[in-house]
């Protein structure tokens, strides 16, 4: 009887088995992406070039016994320091609001053994583009004197205003040093360069920024020197070329 089992179930595999091989249509094969053939290389571009862009991170501080003091005084400055920048031809759509807070300002009591409130501070930091880049100093100044002792000045950037015609530079630049390590590549490996058949591209123009341009009160003094250097606007192509 066990004899008989074992046959009939040795019988059924061996059906199974010929049942998936009859439904191969054939071997197994890979199909590699078109992609994956040809010479891959890549190619940077750079154009070196005078910001016309400066932007200021700006505003005020102001701490007092109460959050209306605080604010009173706040709003006082900030109506100040905006009539600067206004004053100085700074457009109110360039001008746009970053940060705002009012919080509480406290110390530790060794006799209570806790810690309370001494008073609020109201914070109102904005960024302003600066078109006329040189004026630039003159603006820092102008906001130091109106705002006074709540003047806070974090930081300035540099950038370009228009930078397309300077990214189409910079991809030529960029193409043409991609076709040249390809054509070099395909000599040393004996075979003709065909035409592209992949491209892409990715660019970046880091600001300059000067984070230690920290103004926390007026004081006289000669004008605030601003240097506003050069940028580097750079861009990378990955290209594939065909072997013909």
């Amino acid at each position: 009887m066990k004899k008989k089992l074992l046959w009939a179930l040795g019988l059924v595999l061996v059906l199974a088995v010929v049942g998936l091989c009859g439904c191969s249509t054939g071997a197994p094969s890979v199909q590699l992406s078109s992609q994956q053939a040809g010479i891959w290389v890549s190619g940077t571009g750079e154009v070196t070039v005078v910001p016309d862009i400066a932007t200021l991170r700006l505003g005020i501080e102001a701490q007092e016994a109460t959050v209306a003091e605080a604010q009173s005084q706040a709003v006082e400055a900030m109506d100040k320091v905006m009539a600067a920048l206004t004053d100085n031809d700074v457009d109110e759509k360039d001008i746009q609001t970053q940060y705002f807070n009012i919080r509480q300002v406290t110390r530790w009591d060794n006799v209570k053994n806790e810690e309370i409130v001494i008073g609020y501070r109201v914070t109102n930091m904005v960024t302003a583009k600066i078109r006329e880049i040189d004026k630039a100093s003159v603006i820092i100044d102008d906001v130091a004197k109106a705002g006074g002792d709540f003047t806070r000045i974090d930081s300035i950037s540099f950038s370009v205003d228009e930078p397309s015609n300077y990214y189409e530079e910079a991809r030529k630049e960029a193409m043409a040093d991609a076709k040249a390590k390809a054509e070099h590549l395909a000599k040393l490996g004996g075979v003709s360069l065909g035409k592209p058949t992949y491209i892409s591209e990715s660019a970046q123009t880091p600001p300059i920024i000067y984070r230690d341009a920290m103004i926390e009160a007026a004081v006289p003094a000669p004008a605030t020197p601003i240097s506003a250097g050069e940028l580097e606007i750079s861009l990378t192509v990955q290209v594939v070329y065909a072997i013909q």
